[in-house]
């Protein structure tokens, strides 16, 4: 690893550094990556420019698009991009524009659900 980042700091570009997250990804443990991953934000020269860097790297979602075919199989492939704070909002906005009559039969599948777990 310590001639890989030699390596890709030498091209420098985004090739290598793509290059770099597959190796790391390959040969360190999600521990040693957490360690380089939080050692470069902290390297950075303020605040603002890791949120700007964190921010890159957790990509949201944005809103879901228009469903075609299936809806819950669109709804379940947004979901699996979503922040927990996206899937959150989504989640409630979508339970409270349901009609009383279906928000009732979502929480009794919701109970049925957790029983079954």
């Amino acid at each position: 690893m310590s001639r890989m980042i030699g390596y890709t700091l030498t091209l420098g570009d985004a090739d290598a550094w793509a290059g770099f997250t597959t190796v790391a990804m390959a040969r360190l443990t999600v521990e040693e990556r957490a360690a380089l991953a939080w050692a470069a934000l902290r390297a950075l020269d303020t605040p603002e420019q890791a949120e700007q860097v964190a921010e890159a790297v957790l990509s949201f979602a944005d809103y879901p698009l228009p469903t075609f075919l299936n809806p819950m199989d669109d709804a379940r492939w947004w979901a699996s991009f979503a922040s927990l704070k996206e899937r959150k909002a989504y989640a409630l906005a979508a339970y409270e524009a349901l009609p009383m009559r279906e928000q009732m039969a979502f929480r009794n599948h919701i109970s049925e659900v957790e029983i079954a777990a």
